[in-house]
């Protein structure tokens, strides 16, 4: 169970190290298009809806990592006080939470992204691309984050025993 765990850990890092290089890509983007635009006078039509679907991605997958570094935004005046016994069910109650939420958002976003696929769905932009391939990356963060969520709540009773 504990090496199942410290897996999930493993791919949502392996997962996070590669996500962080997708803003460069967006950057760059903006810089052509920039450029394009003033430099040029030739804007694209792809260039700023490509970006906007790369930071789907870019911001979805770095959730369960940061999950597990303990990076998200919180309100801790309860949990700051909080020692032993106390500390550890209130981190355990909000990995369940972060586990209910990551399952909840599982079950509305899998069928979106069925039904994006099974149609073909574009953007009806300019440029027109497919949008399953970005809609793909909400369902799947959205089980690595329950994942992640499960693996800590395992991990938090393979912490070493001080007697």
């Amino acid at each position: 169970m504990f090496s199942l765990a410290r897996l999930v850990t493993a791919l949502n890092r392996t997962l996070f190290q590669l996500t962080k290089w997708l803003i460069y890509v967006i950057v760059l983007l903006m810089l052509w298009e920039v450029l394009s635009r003033y430099f040029f006078a030739q804007p694209t039509s792809w260039a700023p809806e490509l970006a906007t679907l790369i930071f789907g991605p870019f911001f979805l997958l770095g959730g369960p990592y940061l999950l597990h570094l303990g990076g998200h935004v919180a309100v801790d005046i309860v949990s700051a006080s909080a020692t032993g016994r106390f500390s550890k069910l209130l981190h355990l109650t909000g990995l369940i939470l972060a586990a209910a939420f990551g399952l909840i958002l599982l079950w509305f976003s899998l069928p979106l992204f069925m039904q994006s696929f099974a149609y073909g769905e574009t953007s009806y932009s300019a440029w027109n691309p497919v949008l399953w391939p970005a809609k793909a990356f909400l369902p799947l963060s959205a089980l690595l984050l329950a994942l992640q969520a499960l693996a800590d709540a395992i991990l938090a009773f393979d912490e070493p025993k001080t007697s």
